[in-house]
């Protein structure tokens, strides 16, 4: 899933942006408020943290001027440890959750995720197809009750697929919300990864809709079925 991060505090952003990658996030960074409401005004992402104390443009109004253009990407927002009247305004302005500052990090990650699954319609963070299950929250693929080796990019593509199970997802969108903005987006990586999820998973799993894109679809009975 790709993240925004609109945060000012170099040090904060750069502990922030390492664990969220190393949840396999992949994560676009903003040190202002006027260069976050450009990114998330123009990339398609899947969350966003940002901060309410930011430079140029503050925070609050990044998220009105989101919510007024009809982005509806899940918001969570940073504050005060004492600030409640913050989280209010943050809150009616349109963010989904906020953490006060200081915070875990597993915390943040872990409200990250469940905004994500929440804006998917999902309770849970395993994801069942079949003989599969896919631990959003654990970053692990199980099939048959053993874990599948894949790499970071095939379970973020997994991962992706899962959370949008039975639509069509174009290779444009694929490469939006797998690669960085910064990132060479070579849609030929797809149809690799593609394969190596087919020769790990099963060939029925993925299906390739000429001309459309990829759907993930449940063709796999459950074991002993």
């Amino acid at each position: 899933m790709r993240v925004l991060l609109v945060e000012d505090h170099a040090a904060l952003a750069g502990q922030l942006a390492e664990a969220l990658q190393a949840a396999h996030f992949v994560v676009d960074r903003a040190a202002d408020g006027e260069e976050g409401l450009f990114l998330g005004e123009t990339e398609p992402y899947d969350a966003v943290v940002l901060d309410l104390g930011l430079p140029r443009l503050d925070g609050l109004s990044v998220l009105r001027r989101w919510r007024a253009g009809g982005r509806r990407m899940p918001v969570l927002i940073l504050t005060a440890r004492d600030a409640w009247t913050e989280k209010v305004e943050g809150l009616n302005a349109g963010a989904d959750d906020y953490l006060a500052k200081p915070f875990a990090m597993g915390e943040l990650i872990a409200r990250l995720q469940a905004l994500i699954r929440r804006a998917h319609g999902l309770a849970r963070p395993e994801i069942a197809l079949g003989r599969l299950v896919i631990d959003t929250a654990a970053a692990r693929a199980m099939l048959d009750g053993a874990p599948v080796r894949l790499t970071g990019l095939e379970f973020r593509l997994l991962a992706y697929l899962a959370h949008r199970r039975g639509e069509v997802v174009s290779k444009t969108e694929l490469t939006e919300h797998l690669y960085g903005q910064d990132f060479d987006r070579d849609s030929n990586t797809l149809e690799v990864v593609i394969g190596r999820l087919r020769r790990k998973l099963g060939e029925g799993l993925i299906e390739t809709l000429r001309g459309q894109g990829y759907r993930l679809v449940d063709p796999l009975p459950a074991a002993g079925g």
